[in-house]
Formats: structure tokens, C-alpha cells, sequence
């Protein structure tokens, strides 16, 4: 039973690497789109991402995410998240570990014929020493994406490669595609399939649908939810919910 726990231990806290290496791309979902905050505008979130396996449940309780439109096509990023981890009929841990800043920057517009195209280099930075939710190493990712829309239509995605430094630790790629469709003026509704390579070793890649979308409660509030489970290697399920407002 002792061994038992142990194992069940060390499953919820890779779980919680790979769940925090990967929650802040593209709100409801974990692929992202190149289009950057409006220059002097602002986002602003409050959100819970969280993975069940089993008796294993990990996440954030929530995080606060602000995104601000710099200058023409850049937006600048921020994410600082209080994460939990609770496992079966042990105590859950709550705690603060890494800061999440990034730079999102569209160098292709989006034309008639031509996808709008951008990359989003993610630095996650270990701010508080906490093992139980930190490798204690700053972590790197370099994505590329892209968007087209017709009409109510938009589909986007691409592809990501995570520096992973860390003891058993290897460095990793995700790649994702989201479609959406708005129904009214007041809901949208979208689905992603998405892949990810190993990042441990001795570990398995991944594969994974998400349905999600939006619900705009006014002009500047906007609710955001997602739901989604594993597909292959594993049985994961995960969900995201969250407030966004734009300014």
C-alpha cells in the first residue's frame, strides 16, 4: 500500500508538470492563436484549469493571467497561478511556484487569400522555491501559429517546442488545431485536437480532444469554459473554466 501511494504521488506531480507547462496558451483551449491584444487594450482573467486521473486531481485555484497591447501587433504576457495537488485520501497541497511571462508578436496579417500569422515565446520562471508544483528551473517555449477566418468560421493553430531542463526531465513539442463557430452574437462554440511528445523520460507522448467556447455576458465580460479527455496512452481528463474581461 506504502509503494502504492508513492507511485500515486509521483504520477499527480508529473500530471501537475505537464498540466502547468501547457494551461496558459490560448484561453478556453491549450492551442493558440497569433492575434495579439489590440494596441492599449487589455485582457484580464480569472481562471481554474484543472486534470482528473483516477484519484489524482491537479491544477490551478485559481490563476490570474493580464495581457496588454504594447505597440501595433505585440502584445505583452503575465500569469502567476496558485496551484493545488490532491491525491486520493492524502492531503492536498496548495503553493505558489513559477510566473509566467511571454511576448506574443503577429509578423504576417491576415489577407483574403493569406493566414494572419505570430509567435508567443513562453518563459515560465520558478519565483518560489516549491518542489511539489516547480522543477526549480526556468522553462522556455517557441511556438509558431496561425489563423484564418471566413465569416463566423475561424480555425487556427501550430506547432511548439518546450526547453524542459530538470533532472529526468527531456525537452518536448506540442502541436494543436481549434476550429470555432459563432452561433449569435453571444455564443461561441469551438472544439481542438491536440499532441504532445514525451517530456519525461520514460514517459509517453499524448493526444487529446477539447470542446469549448464562450459565452459574451457584455461587452467587456465574457465567460470561458472547456472540456476535454485523452484520447490515447493514457485517461485524462481536464477542464477549464474562467472569467475574461477586455478593456
Amino acid at each position: 500500500m506504502q509503494i502504492l501511494s508513492w507511485r500515486k504521488f509521483l504520477l499527480s506531480g508529473l500530471l501537475l508538470c505537464q498540466l502547468t507547462q501547457m494551461s496558459y496558451a490560448g484561453p478556453p483551449f491549450f492551442t493558440d492563436d497569433p492575434q495579439p491584444v489590440d494596441f492599449r487594450h487589455w485582457e484580464y482573467y480569472i481562471s481554474s484549469i484543472n486534470s482528473f486521473q483516477q484519484c489524482s486531481w491537479t491544477g490551478t485555484s485559481p490563476h490570474a493571467e493580464v495581457n496588454y497591447g504594447l505597440i501595433p501587433n505585440v502584445q505583452v504576457h503575465l500569469i502567476v497561478p496558485m496551484n493545488y495537488n490532491y491525491n486520493g485520501h492524502q492531503h492536498a497541497d496548495f503553493g505558489y511556484a513559477d510566473t509566467e511571462v511571454g511576448m506574443k508578436y503577429r509578423f504576417i496579417q491576415e489577407t483574403k487569400d493569406l493566414p494572419q500569422i505570430g509567435t508567443f515565446p513562453i518563459v515560465e520562471l520558478p519565483t518560489v522555491k516549491n518542489s511539489t508544483f516547480s522543477s526549480g528551473r526556468t522553462q522556455i517555449y517557441l511556438p509558431v501559429w496561425a489563423q484564418k477566418s471566413w465569416g463566423k468560421f475561424t480555425t487556427y493553430g501550430g506547432v511548439g517546442y518546450w526547453i524542459n531542463p530538470g533532472t529526468n526531465n527531456k525537452n518536448w513539442t506540442f502541436t494543436g488545431w481549434e476550429a470555432q463557430y459563432d452561433l449569435s452574437p453571444v455564443v461561441t462554440f469551438g472544439a481542438e485536437i491536440y499532441h504532445r511528445s514525451a517530456d519525461i523520460i520514460g514517459s509517453k507522448s499524448s493526444t487529446a480532444l477539447n470542446f469549448g467556447g464562450l459565452i459574451n455576458a457584455g461587452k467587456t465580460t465574457h465567460f470561458i469554459f472547456s472540456l476535454g479527455h485523452s484520447l490515447a496512452n493514457t485517461s485524462i481528463l481536464s477542464c477549464y473554466v474562467g472569467l475574461q474581461w477586455t478593456i
